[in-house]
């Protein structure tokens, strides 16, 4: 097979980019039904816990255009076994049934969907449903509940739990000339894509579904609403072929798809539930976390010991978990690491993953304190963590299948100019500005998930690669096209990608940064087995000057199937095809997890943020000016897909750091923020130069493609980077996230 590749490797644009810059590319919302549509609107719960003690819905189902009003009193008949209502991704516990019973769990849950004939008669009558509630005392606030926190009962699928401990930690801290022993905690962050959460559902003459949803997973949505409604999955079609950004919000199906089927099949018509910004923040979130990290090292900097705890928050009907505490026993080389997670239940919704979940937020606590322990040693903060540097996965004894992160270190390094830095805090100023840079280590999983892919060669050469896989705006559709043209020869724009849909090819749900490697690698498994079919054919032809050779021994040029050291040598895939007496080849590919090289190896992703801070003297406003990142992924797809979504990761970091912050009032348990005007992201005032470095790194385990994945790693590390950039300029650690300036104020205040 000719190995030169055309378009893999190379910054295409993205093929979907002229649908959504135009406004042509239809989202969960934007589709209608041939015999018109019911809408619906939700009507939630103004306390945070308590029961439901009246519902008067006198004036609203009076209100014209409604249809039907739905509560806990009238709610249809759905299943009714736990197992039934777990989704693909679901946790352990007791998955939330909208309006199951009178019982209030968190501030926001739906309490009621009404129907109309149109948005706004649903909406206005919605406002006129006068509920009463027995309400009891909330607990919200992770700090003042955390001596409640217990270890989870049951693990959540695909979540490690910490490792046992290693060595002896509290000794050899205990021992050790230098220690640091912190606590950090983390406000909960809250998803807020630009899409909001819709589904369209098409009821058909014969009872089927047509479901169009915002999620990273059709075939997760589609078997789940087939379970819940007890429905022939045949009968059920999720489509999702556009998704307006989600970051992990998508992993599970939201109320919004259930209500809308619910009111659908029970009135036999078409039904369309789009929820509103306020509703965002009640579906996913990164939860509030309390940590406690303890390290220690010799008088050389070299560990002696690690202790990381933390506590979650999670909801009361569900044990939401994450790979929290783990980082901490597998970034640095040291034999004496205890590691313990724990959660706290509290009145608030399930928390979910938020790109690079449970890494962003225990990374950031323990990129924190090494460096703070760097300071402590003497030793520059870059030569700290290269002395400490591990080639193994100590938490799983196992060997890594590459690790670049020493490129990262000294590319970015060189590029950031590090060498230049001043040592000491307060050190560096421009003007009435301090200066501070900081930097810190990032690292995320690197999966192989198992996919399926069908990929179909035409006469003409044309391709067609299909996979129920999502593009939640991470250029899901270019990447396959580039695997799919790279195989036969083509350009990217020669090749149709059918992707966001159930009926396609089995595919995980997005997310975890594996659809690449995953739904990559069977493309390309595919587009092999189409050649190895192709050239049996050929082989079959009188005098075929193919018929001795392999596959590995052949490519397509210009529409012909030749020997790849001699294009005069070959036979056009038309003529292929006619002798074979077909119109198209298509074949199947699927790939998975070699379990026999994961007993000995594991792979992960690295990088390494270098960032520069201008901290106002005066008024105490934080600016993020500089930012390099270093990263080391496997082989790089696409340069300019792959860039987005580091710099996405990074502009996230930096929200992370310094902006985002669900503000709870704990009297009443509320969210008191729920809007874009109050919770605040990063704007475009606030983000400054970013450069983007991929590092060369050749992984021939972690995926067939080569590829291990960047969705995640952009993020990981940049809130540790900043914050320790903020120590190095004012001299005050910062270990509440997001950093302020009301806490920059008094900070200051207590230190004069």
């Amino acid at each position: 097979m000719d190995t030169s590749s055309r378009v893999i490797g190379f910054p295409v644009s993205r093929i979907d980019g002229p649908l959504k810059v135009t406004g042509t590319a239809p989202y969960a919302a934007e589709h209608e039904a041939p015999d018109g549509l019911l809408h619906g609107f939700v009507t939630v719960a103004t306390i945070a816990s308590g029961r439901i003690a009246e519902i008067d819905l006198t004036e609203a189902e009076t209100f014209p255009g409604v249809v039907k009003i739905y509560t806990h009193q009238n709610r249809p008949r759905t299943a009714w076994w736990d197992k039934a209502w777990k989704d693909e991704v679901a946790l352990p516990g007791h998955p939330l049934r909208p309006l199951e019973n009178d019982r209030i769990l968190f501030d926001g849950q739906p309490v009621a969907l009404v129907i109309g004939t149109s948005f706004e008669a649903a909406r206005d009558a919605a406002s006129l449903i006068r509920m009463t509630y027995h309400e009891d005392e909330p607990h919200t606030d992770l700090r003042f509940e955390q001596d409640q926190s217990y270890v989870p009962k049951e693990k959540r699928s695909g979540i490690s739990p910490p490792p046992k401990p290693r060595g002896d930690a509290d000794r050899a801290f205990s021992q050790s000339p230098y220690q640091i022993s912190a606590d950090y905690f983390q406000e909960g962050e809250h998803h807020n894509p630009m899409e909001l959460f819709a589904s369209t559902v098409i009821y058909g003459e014969d009872g089927s579904l047509t479901i169009h949803d915002k999620t990273q997973g059709s075939q997760n949505v589609q078997s789940y609403i087939a379970s819940v409604f007890e429905l022939k999955p045949d009968k059920v079609r999720v489509l999702n072929k556009f998704v307006g950004g989600a970051f992990g919000s998508g992993l599970r199906p939201k109320h919004q798809v259930f209500l809308s089927v619910m009111a659908a099949l029970d009135l036999k018509r078409s039904v369309k539930l789009e929820l509103s910004r306020r509703e965002m923040f009640y579906l996913t979130w990164r939860p509030a976390t309390v940590q406690t990290v303890s390290m220690a090292a010799d008088d050389e900097g070299h560990l002696t010991a690690i202790m990381h705890h933390a506590v979650q928050a999670t909801s009361l009907y569900e044990d939401y978990q994450e790979v929290v505490v783990n980082w901490s026993g597998l970034a640095y080389r040291c034999d004496n690491v205890k590691l313990t997670y724990e959660l706290t239940e509290l009145n608030v919704s399930t928390p979910g993953d938020m790109r690079a979940p449970g890494a962003a937020t225990g990374v950031f606590a323990l990129e924190s304190v090494i460096d703070e322990l760097s300071y402590e040693v003497g030793i520059d903060p870059l030569d700290m963590r290269i002395r400490n540097f591990v080639h193994i996965d100590q938490n799983m004894d196992k060997q890594l299948t590459s690790k670049a992160l020493h490129a990262c270190y000294r590319e970015g390094a060189e590029r950031f100019g590090w060498a230049s830095r001043s040592p000491a805090p307060r050190s560096m100023r421009d003007g009435r500005d301090l200066v501070g840079w900081g930097m810190a280590t990032g690292v995320w999983e690197a999966s192989l998930m198992q996919s399926t892919a069908k990929v179909k060669l035409e006469r003409n050469g044309h391709v067609t690669v299909s996979a129920a896989a999502s593009d939640i705006g991470t250029g899901t559709y270019t990447i396959l096209a580039q695997v799919g043209a790279d195989s036969f020869g083509i350009g990217a724009e020669q090749v149709t990608v059918a992707i966001g849909d159930s009926s396609l090819p089995k595919s995980p749900v997005e997310g975890g940064s594996w659809t690449a490697a995953s739904s990559g690698s069977a493309v390309q498994v595919a587009a092999t087995t189409v050649r190895q079919t192709l050239l049996k054919h050929a082989r079959d032809l009188p005098n075929s000057p193919l018929k001795d050779a392999s596959v590995e021994q052949t490519a397509i040029r210009d529409g012909r199937l030749v020997l790849a050291v001699n294009d005069q040598a070959g036979v056009a895939i038309a003529d292929i095809m006619d002798a074979a007496g077909v119109d198209f080849i298509e074949e199947l590919g699927e790939v998975g997890p070699d379990q026999a090289q994961m007993k000995t190896f594991i792979s992960y992703t690295h990088s390494a943020a270098f960032v520069e801070v201008k901290v106002d003297e005066e008024l105490g406003v934080i600016r993020v000016t500089r930012v390099v990142s270093a990263i080391a992924a496997g082989r790089i797809l696409n340069p300019k897909t792959a860039r987005s979504q580091i710099l996405g990761g990074v502009v996230m970091g930096i929200g992370m750091a310094l902006h985002e912050e669900g503000m709870f009032d704990h009297r009443t348990g509320r969210i008191m923020n729920h809007n874009l005007a109050e919770y605040h992201v990063p704007a475009h005032a606030d983000i400054h130069d970013i450069e983007v470095i991929f590092v060369e790194e050749h992984d021939d385990k972690a995926s067939p493609l080569g590829v291990k994945g960047l969705g995640e790693i952009g993020i990981v590390g940049v809130a540790a980077a900043v914050a320790n950039a903020i120590y190095h300029a004012t001299g005050t650690r910062f270990r509440h996230l997001p950093i302020t300036i009301d806490k920059l104020y008094y900070a200051q205040e207590a230190a004069e």
